[in-house]
């Protein structure tokens, strides 16, 4: 789709109609405008990829015409792809100091902080890029510094949310800027680009505040040693652990690099001042039990956490065992159950007890419900509603509710541009949009050849045999077979598989055995065949032919 003179269009190229990866696009006449770039985890349905990115392609095509990219907040799933995708947009970013300095550590791990034109740019301040008058609006949020955008255009005003909730009490940052959004509701919101993520939760969210009374509670009654995992990020709600631990007589460490990148951050723009330096992760172990609390990565059960490995008993500094307490104060992100029970039950095995959410008050969510949902709505009284950042039924309950609150709700997916100027929006075009697999340093189709093979190779197999022959094909020394993940160590079947290929091929056609290709295909076939009889799978072979 290319511009339309005299218009204003929104077109997600991820993040709509899923949760994560949210890359948004804005255009103004000729220009266009990104928010956000972010990753999204693959989880339980495609185990062969960790990390994915929205597909960047028609906007790259276009970059010529992109002002900037802005960034609302410091959370993965609205930056983390910067580092994968900027090379192909190639424009200035604008965030807010925490949510660079965040930034700036991914770009310098991906060597390219020299490259990127990193604009810091305060709260609540108003700048322009191309057509788009744009102002940050203060929001709470589960991770400092949070921003709504205004994006006013001669076309007319668009609020996008970002990731926001109503917190009274957020601790760290000030609370969602209620008189802004109504001062916009006064300037007249063509269009209110919105999170739907608790779309489906009534009433309200919660508070950090109440979070941080029932932990520092929780953990002065516990004996042993303590474990607490969140959500890195949540900048609050590690100040609230260590405020708990400091009040029950214990020292904190940080067990994951997430979570010293983000204490980092953190203290770099001047958080967590009154919270002393933490413990060294591999001096914890000396301290007594009753003087320590870990603070660690995986509570979404990820496989490389430093949580899975205590679970798992592999970590190299610590242990945790009978007597000893682990709190899970996060939610369990949909797709990642199995993960984080298979975590829960480990912990459990070695005699830890296990809370969570389920039982104590020790999380809220960073995102509104209902409640919190209608109010923004009689702040702002947008024209029209954009549900997005959710999956479809949390955006149907969002534009439900849109439509009680007096809006007019638009359901869009991915890829689809909805025209916002005008008597009445209009989806007037689909653009490719997809997902990319962050495969080391370079992306691969989701829906590609590469991964379908993995994921074949995953389910199937896969088989290898070498083998030397004559100028003639005539076999020399015996073929060698590997198998991993279809045969155990020892197991004699590679060894009779390589005879019969023996005998196999000592009845091929000498035509056949004399050209490279003709004797490679003859292998592979002969080899699907054995497998295939023994184990009924159909795996991926691969042959090694040397001629000498």
């Amino acid at each position: 789709m290319d511009a339309v003179s005299g218009d204003l269009a929104f077109l997600p190229l991820g993040g709509t109609g899923e949760i994560g990866m949210n890359l948004n696009v804005y255009r103004c006449d000729e220009a266009l405008l990104a928010v956000d770039c972010g990753i999204g985890f693959a989880g339980d349905d495609a185990p062969e990829v960790d990390i994915m990115v929205p597909d960047p392609a028609w906007l790259a095509e276009r970059r010529d015409r992109l002002v900037g990219l802005v960034i609302t907040h410091a959370h993965e799933d609205h930056l983390g792809a910067v580092a994968h995708l900027w090379r192909q947009f190639r424009c200035p970013v604008h965030a807010t100091p925490f949510a660079a300095a965040v930034l700036t550590r991914k770009l310098t791990e991906a060597g390219m902080i020299h490259e990127v034109p990193l604009v810091v740019t305060q709260p609540r301040a108003r700048f322009r890029l191309g057509p788009f008058d744009l102002e940050y609006i203060p929001v709470a949020h589960s991770i400092p510094e949070a921003q709504a955008l205004a994006i006013r255009t001669r076309h007319g005003l668009v609020l996008h949310t970002g990731d926001w909730k109503l917190d009274p009490d957020p601790l760290i940052g000030p609370r969602t800027d209620e008189a802004a959004f109504a001062a916009l509701g006064e300037e007249g919101v063509l269009a209110m680009i919105c999170d739907s993520t608790n779309a489906m939760v009534e009433g309200h969210s919660g508070s950090e505040a109440e979070v941080r009374r029932n932990l520092a509670a929780l953990i002065r009654g516990l004996k042993g040693r303590v474990a607490v995992t969140g959500f890195a990020s949540n900048v609050a709600r590690l100040e609230s652990i260590a405020l708990a631990a400091r009040a029950a007589g214990r020292q904190v460490s940080l067990f994951g690099r997430s979570l010293r990148n983000i204490e980092q951050a953190a203290r770099d723009c001047g958080y967590l001042k009154s919270i002393p330096p933490f413990v060294p992760e591999e001096e914890a172990g000396f301290l007594p039990d009753d003087e320590i609390l870990l603070v660690c990565t995986g509570s979404q059960g990820e496989p490389r956490s430093a949580m899975a490995k205590i679970a798992e008993d592999t970590h190299p500094h610590i242990a945790l065992g009978e007597g000893d307490t682990v709190i899970f104060s996060s939610r369990r992100i949909p797709g990642n159950e199995r993960a984080i029970q298979r975590v829960q039950d480990g912990l459990a095995r070695r005699g830890c007890r296990v809370m969570t959410d389920e039982d104590h008050m020790v999380h809220v969510s960073g995102h509104p419900a209902r409640d919190e949902l209608r109010r923004l709505y009689a702040l702002v009284r947008p024209r029209f509603a954009v549900p997005v950042h959710g999956e479809w039924r949390h955006m149907q309950e969002h534009a439900a509710l849109a439509t009680e609150c007096g809006a007019v709700p638009f359901l869009i997916e991915d890829g689809d541009a909805l025209r916002l100027s005008g008597n009445r929006p209009e989806v007037c075009e689909s653009v490719p949009a997809g997902r990319l697999a962050v495969d080391g340093d370079r992306l691969v189709p989701m829906d590609g050849s590469l991964l379908a093979q993995r994921r074949r190779m995953m389910f199937n197999g896969v088989v290898v045999a070498s083998l030397a022959v004559d100028g003639q094909g005539r076999l020399l020394g015996e073929p060698q077979i590997s198998a991993p993940g279809l045969f155990e160590m020892g197991d004699p079947e590679p060894g009779l598989i390589a005879a019969e290929l023996r005998r196999g091929l000592a009845e091929m056609p000498a035509a056949l055995r004399r050209g490279d290709d003709e004797l490679r295909e003859a292998v592979r076939a002969t080899l699907r065949k054995q497998v295939g009889r023994r184990l009924r799978k159909r795996p991926t072979v691969e042959v090694h032919v040397i001629r000498v």
